[in-house]
């Protein structure tokens, strides 16, 4: 079962979505309050599962409508994707990945986990 882990930081307090094997399978932006962090979970556990996904590794792809996960290639060469709510907002990222099916399992593991993710405090 996943969960989400809530943490300090210099510049304010994040997220990580970990996977039931302790490995993190996406991040949330900083952000500057307690309570908009709580929110971002809020908005992923709703916003995962019914996203649609919008691959812009391949030429003339289609525009999906929010909320939706984005999977594109950065300028490593590595495939990511990311979660935006259905305001727009990008409210999780993925790590980089050498495939492109290693990012889709990450998308999955994504609504998988996320919908009954238990929140718990970094230690």
């Amino acid at each position: 079962m996943g969960k989400f882990v809530v943490k300090e930081t210099k510049t304010g307090i994040k997220f990580d979505l970990k996977a039931g094997n302790g490995e993190v399978i996406a991040t949330s932006e900083v952000y500057s309050s307690k309570s908009g962090c709580m929110n971002g979970i809020e908005s992923v556990k709703k916003n995962s599962v019914a996203a649609a996904i919008e691959d812009q590794t391949v030429e003339g792809f289609a525009t999906e409508k929010n909320p939706k996960f984005e999977v594109y290639t950065d300028k490593a060469g590595e495939f990511r994707f990311r979660l935006k709510a259905s305001n727009g907002q990008i409210i999780a990222t993925g790590e980089g990945y050498k495939s492109k099916s290693g990012c889709m399992n990450g998308i999955e593991s994504v609504k998988k986990n996320a919908p009954d993710a238990e929140v718990v405090e970094a230690e």
